[in-house]
């Protein structure tokens, strides 16, 4: 059960990633400074709210954080204001998506 469940994430994560999505990572500046996705943007939780506006509903974000919570609840807010949104969970997990993408198209 549990894998068809994370393997179900996995897919959505990389299908997202395909269509051109954008990562935003919604820890702190001292945590994303500590190691992101590169090229991700960092927006802390406690201020998307306010920069929501500025996203297309055409282009899929893919939300990340530490492990999943906060990136979780910055999918609900997004969605919720009409974008088209994922929780990727851990920005590691986002990570290894990105690389085995960037792998996959050499």
């Amino acid at each position: 059960m549990f894998g068809s469940l994370f393997g179900k994430k996995s897919e959505t994560l990389t299908t997202a990633l395909r269509d051109g999505a954008i990562i935003i990572d919604v820890r702190s500046p001292q945590e994303f400074a500590g190691g992101h996705v590169a090229g991700s943007t960092n927006i802390p939780l406690q201020n998307l709210g306010n920069q929501l506006s500025r996203f297309s509903p055409d282009v899929p974000i893919v939300f990340c954080c530490a492990s999943g919570g906060r990136s979780g609840a910055a999918t609900d807010a997004a969605v919720r204001a009409g974008l088209t949104a994922i929780n990727g969970g851990p920005w590691t997990a986002v990570n290894r998506a990105v690389a085995d993408l960037e792998k996959e198209n050499k």
